[in-house]
């Protein structure tokens, strides 16, 4: 285990924004950064990053931390491998005690099957660069056919498996790499007769293929050989640690150069994008080998929402961008196509251009989705009127697929142009597309909130002009209230409020009201993160006194991941909902912290009483319907009952007069 000492020392160095914002395009929106979550798909960005408080947060899926539970979350890390990646990139020394039997336990077969494929990758690197069989057959390849340089091929990680059959296995075996784990990554396969291994990708060039974070969870392998018996390449197999839909090759390498040029350009093959890169264009990745996927388009997305297809002018590229198109548009992402001169790749084209002049291709010949799919059609309909009405509705289909309702009918205007048919036409054709494949009620439930919204926004009363959205109502859950009150203790339990009471007014903090109220009936929270929370603030508030800020580190990094998160979700919960300018413009007057906790804390504080003292009296009514209690049992229960309604009646009283 890593000592508490180290742990600080990665959390101080630990820079939430660098960590973040290797994984997703963040924009500065004040003194916090915005992006679209990688968690779950969405067009508008909810998701917030706080440098100052080293915390984020998505207010459309809920998930939040810090930049350690980021990286358990976005890379399926255990908390000690997270603490080891953060510490790796800020160069601090981890020092472990020895592990325990359970720890040992713990190290999964993932983390086993990217030691070996690490393993692998350097296995392949060095046999091309010291052996003579991979500096003459593979290093030949890449550096004569390929045209590649030293440092490209050192760049990619490009290496060559030995011919010998089982030369990559036996010495992975001789290593210590166990015979599951080649298995299991697709490296070696085993012989049916007497279950030895062999390796997968004898005699081939290798290209390792990276995660986002530059973790080798796949290899692609091609064969030098002209057999037409043998496939040209060979891909490593679905396993724990890949999916091919998941993963973009060069997008590692490429995700700095996107983020800075706000565009993807996606091509076909391994080679293709190393000869762009190699030429200076480096924002350019590839399906891996596969038809592009929605997956891999809302990875792409985290980065940039244009993407540029630059496949082969031959029928079967224009055929693959064809369909790439409409999962694109799909996703609300902007595409443009490029067809190379006939004969060329990317590869090819690359090899004979300076960057420069690769990008003004680019920029001269890219074409918008409408302009490249219409042209293809038409051309291909002819004056066939059922052909060209088999065009058209491919358009729509198109059309249809484009979630922003702005953008549909700017396409849809340029389609009734382009293909000389009425606009209304048009409109009815994609609607009912829509309805037919999305459903698109969802659309305008949307419209109708937001026009309900601003109705509410253009009469907001001015005594709630600084609330926060969704108060706490008479009939919010225990849950809903637990939350409130220890959002207060975290953010506002320094601070003191006043409430009067008959003609006096007595000062209270925050915090010893809160402790005060649940103490006296010994009360708990029900979650039990959020109850650790209670006890951890309780403890460092005796420790400080009363009126003291404490500070809101050891719970953001608190060694359960499941207390961080709802520590940042408290923390945040009023982060997307201030008052706006425009409030202030309008001489609408916003309430202080003062007046917002004197009405809040107390009414939290009662609400949450009430409700508890419901359950007990609901336990106590399912004991006495059960009818297996003894007479004095139920003479007892009786008692707890009037007793506990006595209470009720005095709370509700109570929070009739906060209330109100």
């Amino acid at each position: 285990m890593i000592d508490r000492e180290t742990v600080d020392r990665i959390y101080a160095a630990a820079n939430i924004v660098d960590i973040v914002g290797d994984y997703v395009t963040l924009k500065r929106k004040g003194v916090n950064y915005t992006a679209c979550c990688p968690f779950h798909n969405e067009k508008t960005p909810s998701f917030i990053v706080s440098p100052a408080k080293g915390v984020y947060k998505c207010f459309g899926c809920g998930k939040g931390g810090n930049a350690v539970t980021f990286l358990m979350e976005h890379e399926s890390l255990s908390y000690p491998e997270a603490l080891k990646m953060v510490a790796k990139r800020y160069n601090i020394e981890v020092q472990e005690r020895e592990q325990t039997e359970e720890d040992v336990r713990r190290n999964n077969d993932r983390e086993s099957m990217f030691a070996v494929n690490g393993w692998a990758a350097d296995y392949f690197v060095n046999y091309m660069r010291n052996d003579d069989e991979g500096l003459s057959v593979g290093m030949g390849y890449f550096r004569q056919k390929r045209r590649l340089t030293d440092a490209t091929i050192r760049k990619f990680g490009l290496g060559f498996c030995p011919s010998r059959g089982d030369r990559m296995s036996q010495d992975a075996l001789k290593a210590g790499y166990k015979k599951e784990f080649l298995v299991s990554t697709g490296l070696s396969k085993e012989r049916e007769s007497d279950g030895s291994l062999y390796d997968r990708f004898r005699d081939r060039v290798i290209f390792p293929v990276h995660n986002i974070s530059g973790r080798v969870v796949a290899f692609g392998a091609r064969t030098l050989r002209s057999d037409k018996e043998v496939a040209k390449y060979l891909n490593s197999p679905e396993s724990e640690i890949y999916s091919k839909k998941n993963e973009i090759y060069g997008l590692y390498f490429a995700k700095r150069a996107i983020q800075q040029q706000d565009c993807a350009i996606m091509v076909e093959g391994y080679l293709d994008v190393i000869s762009m890169h190699q030429v200076g264009v480096e924002n350019v990745v590839a399906s891996s080998g596969t038809s592009l996927t929605v997956e891999q388009i809302r990875l792409l997305a985290r980065f940039t929402h244009n993407i540029t297809i630059i496949y082969d002018a031959d029928p079967a590229g224009i055929k693959a961008a064809m369909r790439g198109i409409d999962l694109v548009l799909q996703e609300g992402l902007n595409v443009r196509i490029v067809l190379l001169p006939d004969g060329d790749d990317p590869d090819t084209f690359a090899g004979r251009h300076t960057a420069d002049q690769v990008r003004q291709y680019i920029a001269d010949h890219e074409q918008d989705f409408l302009s490249f799919k219409a042209k293809r059609l038409m051309g291909e309909s002819g004056n066939d009127p059922i052909r060209k009405s088999a065009a058209i509705s491919d358009m729509v289909e198109s059309i249809a697929r484009i979630p922003d309702s702005i953008r549909r009918s700017v396409y849809i205007k340029e389609c009734a142009s382009a293909m000389q048919i009425e606009e209304q036409v048009l409109i009815g054709e994609v609607a009912r597309k829509r309805l037919a494949s999305t459903g698109d009620r969802q659309s305008d439930e949307f419209l109708r909130r937001q026009m309900a919204q601003q109705r509410a926004e253009q009469s907001v009363p001015q005594q709630s002009a600084g609330r926060p959205i969704g108060p706490i109502e008479a009939g919010s859950s225990i849950e809903a209230l637990e939350s409130e009150l220890a959002k207060y203790l975290l953010k506002y339990g320094h601070l003191s409020f006043e409430v009067t009471e008959g003609r006096e007014t007595i000062a209270y903090n925050v915090a010893e009201f809160i402790f005060g109220e649940l103490d006296v009936d010994g009360l708990k929270f029900t979650n039990p993160q959020k109850n650790q929370i209670l006890d951890l603030y309780r403890t460092m508030w005796r420790e400080a006194g009363v009126g003291v800020e404490i500070p809101v580190q050891p719970f953001i990094n608190h060694p359960d991941p499941e207390v961080c998160n709802q520590a940042v979700e408290l923390l945040t919960i009023d982060e997307n909902y201030t008052a706006s300018e425009l409030w202030r413009q309008k001489e609408i007057r916003v309430e202080t912290n003062e007046e917002i906790l004197s009405a809040g804390v107390p009414r939290a504080a009662t609400l949450f009483k009430s409700k508890v003292i419901e359950r007990m009296i609901r336990d106590e009514q399912a004991k006495l319907k059960a009818g297996n209690c003894s007479e004095e049992e139920q003479m007892e229960i009786i008692r707890q009952l009037t007793q506990l309604n006595e209470v009720k009646v005095i709370i509700s009283r109570k929070m009739d007069r906060l209330i109100l």
